[in-house]
């Protein structure tokens, strides 16, 4: 099924993909470099986009974006406080009108000089990704990096007064599971909710099924209560489902064994500038190529809607071969 084109201005809200699914929410990627390698995400060949946008053309996209019904975006990567000019750019995004949440997704590394002058841009919210709280492993996960910067700038937001703080763990077999409790604890001591996520197909690593988490905080001796799914039409609503422990909530993000696109909101432009309605899809609209060549806010709008018309109704991520045809999760936009 394809979703028809409005009759009407294409800019005007609701904006919907082939299955009638409203999309609320736009992951915007800054930038497809980052200062860590990490094995799930990006390969060591990766050389990245050329021509990537400046920030008049990412809030040129954002405000198109709003007037078609978004309400939140998040900043992504590669790793997006690598750009010189992330301030910039998150002010602009935040005074766009309509856009009523703005969060990026982070490695921390750089994060400790930056927290309070995001949260002054206008971020609300930030994701911080720590898969360990070992040295040892976080070596050999990211390849490279400055671990005790990564936890320094964890703090440094702790203490930063965001609205909301996400720890996010990327869990793979055999390598950090076992420190799942532990992660819990550690962020949960800082204010933070961890969120555990399970391994998508795009890098190296066996996941570990949510299920199966559950099971080893219920026998650390934490009691889960879960917590009523938030309903996929707000527009703060994501894949993760939460559940209540004595010390503060605990998020899941299950994408192989509880699959979420049915609840979908989500839109995905690259740091160049190409939209790609679906993770774990193909349909795109390059509308970097459209602004360059003078395009018109509605003629941007056209395109966006033609590409989520060929949005599919799940990533399909488990069946067998699809893995291999899929770009690093750098190279997507996270």
């Amino acid at each position: 099924m394809t979703a028809p084109l409005p009759a009407h201005d294409p800019l005007a809200p609701p904006l919907c993909d082939a299955q009638g699914r409203r999309m609320t929410y736009l992951r915007l990627s800054v930038t497809d470099r980052c200062n860590f390698r990490c094995t799930y995400c990006s390969p060591a060949s990766w050389g990245g986009k050329k021509d990537l946008l400046d920030a008049s053309e990412f809030e040129r996209i954002v405000s198109v974006f709003a007037r078609m019904g978004i309400r939140r975006v998040r900043l992504t990567g590669g790793e997006p406080l690598a750009r010189p000019d992330i301030l910039e750019i998150a002010k602009r995004i935040a005074a766009v009108s309509g856009v009523e949440h703005l969060a990026i997704t982070t490695n921390a590394s750089r994060l400790e000089p930056l927290a309070v002058p995001l949260r002054d841009a206008g971020v609300t919210q930030l994701n911080l990704s720590l898969d360990t709280l070992s040295e040892d492993v976080f070596r050999r996960i990211s390849k490279q990096g400055d671990f005790a910067a990564v936890l320094r700038g964890i703090d440094a937001a702790a203490g930063a007064g965001y609205q909301s703080l996400k720890l996010n763990v990327v869990v793979m077999r055999g390598i950090n599971d076992a420190e799942v409790p532990g992660l819990v604890a550690y962020a949960h001591a800082r204010g933070i909710t961890p969120r555990f996520i399970e391994l998508m197909p795009f890098g190296q690593g066996t996941p570990v099924p949510t299920a199966e988490l559950l099971e080893r905080l219920a026998a650390s001796g934490r009691v889960l209560t879960e917590e009523p799914q938030e309903s996929a039409a707000s527009p703060t609503s994501g894949p993760a489902r939460y559940w209540r422990t004595d010390s503060g909530r605990v998020g899941f993000i299950s994408p192989l064994t509880q699959n979420f696109c049915g609840g979908c909101n989500r839109v995905r432009v690259a740091s160049n500038g190409d939209l790609r309605s679906c993770l774990g899809g193909r349909a795109q609209a390059p509308l970097h190529q459209l602004i360059r060549g003078g395009a018109t806010d509605a003629e941007l709008a056209v395109a966006v809607r033609r590409a989520l018309g060929e949005k599919p109704e799940g990533h399909r991520f488990t069946e067998a071969g699809n893995g291999a045809t899929l770009l690093p999760m750098m190279g997507i936009g996270g």
